[in-house]
């Protein structure tokens, strides 16, 4: 299975990085900028919050689909390439994209830091944190607190967790972690039992991911069924397969606040055109 390669490949990487940067090394960087002692075991009590703890939750409870429409909340996802499609843009400007996606109204950005199958690099959550100032989720295969941490320092508000990669120990691990210096996390399920495990583990945002990692088909239906089961307090997000406004109103009724929209946006020739249509709202160029 594909996600097996990832997972493999970012095992390697992480590896080769510890080397050249310790985990001590991440941890002084960002005890460095959030101005606390370098005891992170007592982060969650020390912490100087460049940017505040929770407002990606708060950004997609805000039902914010653009500067004058209320509903259910985009996450934009700033992505060049994935395993089933290969190469989305090839011209990747990575900060206007960003940049585009912060004047459309979308309530958060996605940013894609996977370098071996996604093409994407950490680099390019550091450069469009310095331009934009909503919610920046790293969306990347954590699979270890190294990364966690990293992803503070880079200036993400939110991570990724993917339940089909962790274990049950990992996952309140690591949320634990995202917990004590202020990032949310994301966490990602594919059926009814690892929804179940997230809700164990104390997720409090939960995406529903509507591709087969197997045969990479999706089925928006995935969205409804695992929903049923998420209590109303829980955040949930719709990921993958959206693509039109009527997609919006189906997952909403459903009674999801945000969805997470990648390829549709990176193959639409103009990002204004492809937003007034998932709003549902006039195109005026």
């Amino acid at each position: 299975m594909i996600l097996d390669k990832i997972v493999e490949a970012k095992i390697k990487r992480l590896s080769e990085q510890k080397k050249n940067v310790p985990i001590e090394d991440i941890i002084e960087k960002l005890t460095k900028k959030l101005k606390i002692n370098n005891n992170h075991d007592n982060l969650k009590h020390d912490v100087n919050m460049e940017r505040p703890a929770g407002v990606f939750a708060s950004a997609l409870t805000a039902g914010r689909l653009s500067k004058d429409k209320a509903g259910i909340s985009i996450i934009a996802e700033v992505k060049k390439a994935s395993p089933s499609k290969g190469v989305l843009v090839p011209d990747f400007d990575y900060l206007q994209i960003a940049s585009m996606y912060e004047q459309l109204g979308a309530a958060a950005i996605s940013v894609l830091t996977e370098q071996d199958y996604f093409l994407g690099s950490p680099d390019y959550l550091r450069e469009i944190r310095e331009s934009v100032k909503i919610p920046l989720l790293r969306k990347d295969f954590m699979i270890d607190p190294y990364q966690i941490y990293e992803a503070k320092v880079l200036g993400a508000d939110a991570i990724l967790l993917i339940v089909k990669i962790l274990d049950d120990q990992q996952l309140k691990e690591f949320l634990g972690i995202a917990e004590q210096i202020g990032l949310d996390c994301l966490v990602e399920v594919h059926d009814e039992a690892e929804a179940a495990r997230a809700m164990a583990a104390g997720a409090s945002i939960i995406g529903i991911n509507n591709r087969n990692l197997e045969t990479f088909e999706v089925d928006l239906n995935h969205s409804r069924r695992i929903a049923a089961m998420i209590p109303d307090h829980l955040i949930k997000v719709s990921e993958s397969g959206i693509h039109t406004g009527e997609d919006i109103l189906t997952v909403q009724a459903w009674g999801f606040d945000a969805v997470l929209v990648g390829e549709a946006f990176m193959k639409a020739g103009s990002l204004e055109q492809k937003f007034a249509e998932l709003l549902q709202a006039p195109y005026r160029p």
